[in-house]
């Protein structure tokens, strides 16, 4: 099952098996480069049905830290182009993963150190819902007003476009792991008390008008990352995601990729095999919505079992595809399923 293809939209994957966004904190002025070109046309050439991109960020004032990729102008629209045309000449479909950091934005690449980065060292003052920080070594947010919000939707619906006409075949809105959707959606970081916050409906409200926004400017499959759970007391629960999932398919998304954590620093995050693949099963059979499965999946058996079962329509590797580029074609060769090797990689067996 994990090589069956899944068609949404007019798209249709090949196979079960995608990229899961991984930041590579490589570009400058949030140009993707060389780096980007290889590192994800590996992916690619190594099987993976569908290829996504790193966090993407819409705003200059969105990237994680000033190493992250962007797009939010032709300019980036056009150094994406020859990574999707890469991608896609593969056989992969190529998918780019639109984001926003809020208040986790301005911090120090891994590379480079933690905490928030000052503007004299290239950073920027970031936005939330709240000028509440994430932690205390973090920069101190603005809080957006309506303007502000507004602002970033058309943002979100902008760089949707850009990325069709650079060639990526699907949108992904990321609105989980702490970033700023997520930020809104959960109450443990949204305490607003306008028309964007306090009932679930109002912190809902920000990331519905960003899907809809999106799927109005495109035709290609918009998919939604989501914290199914926040792992901590007064945090959004399973039960919660799967309102939340209702709602984003009723204003655009084609499919629920489901995750989990990063709103707070403090929780308690259970890992292992598979640790999430229940959030995702739990959306859809409960929403009645296609959704993608992520977290610690490295076995082919593993991953197959997951779309047989019917837990997910989707399998999102990332670490994996990280050790081993070449996982999809090793993983059909212990299916025994016959996998499109690139002629020149032929001469030897996977």
């Amino acid at each position: 099952m994990l090589f069956t293809p899944l068609t949404l939209r007019s798209v249709t994957l090949p196979n079960r098996i995608a990229v899961s966004p991984m930041c590579q904190y490589s570009s400058r002025d949030g140009l993707p480069n060389d780096w980007h070109l290889v590192h994800l046309g590996a992916r690619a050439v190594g099987g993976a049905g569908l290829v996504f991109t790193e966090a993407t960020a819409v705003d200059p004032v969105g990237r994680i830290s000033p190493q992250d990729a962007g797009l939010w102008s032709p300019e980036h629209r056009d150094a994406w182009r020859p990574i999707a045309e890469f991608i896609a000449a593969q056989g992969s479909v190529p998918g780019i993963q639109l984001a926003h950091a809020g208040r986790k934005a301005s911090t120090y690449s891994p590379f480079a150190g933690s905490g928030g980065v000052a503007d004299a060292d290239g950073g920027w003052t970031p936005v939330g819902p709240t000028t509440e920080p994430f932690v205390s070594a973090y920069r101190e947010p603005v809080a957006l007003d309506g303007a502000g919000i507004a602002a970033i939707v058309e943002r979100f619906a902008q760089a949707a476009v850009w990325a069709v006409e650079a060639g990526f075949r699907v949108v992904e809105v990321h609105a989980a792991h702490g970033y700023l959707l997520h930020e809104f959606l959960s109450p443990l970081s949204n305490t607003r008390t306008d028309g964007y916050g306090g009932s679930p409906e109002g912190r809902l409200r920000f990331a519905l008008e960003v899907v809809a926004a999106v799927r109005a400017a495109v035709d290609v499959p918009v998919f939604v990352r989501i914290s199914a759970s926040d792992w901590t007391d007064g945090g959004l629960t399973v039960d919660d995601s799967v309102e939340i999932a209702r709602a984003l398919t009723a204003a655009g998304a084609d499919l629920i990729d489901v995750s989990s954590g990063g709103s707070v620093p403090h929780a308690e995050i259970e890992t292992g095999p598979g640790y999430q693949v229940s959030f995702a099963e739990a959306v859809r059979r409960k929403a009645d919505v296609p959704t993608g499965a992520v977290g610690e999946i490295t076995e082919a058996r593993q991953a197959d079992r997951i779309i047989a079962d019917g837990a997910a329509d989707l399998v999102l590797i990332g670490r994996e595809l990280l050790r081993d580029p070449y996982w999809p074609l090793r993983a059909a060769t212990e299916l025994g399923v016959d996998a499109s090797v690139p002629a020149q990689y032929r001469r030897v067996s996977y």
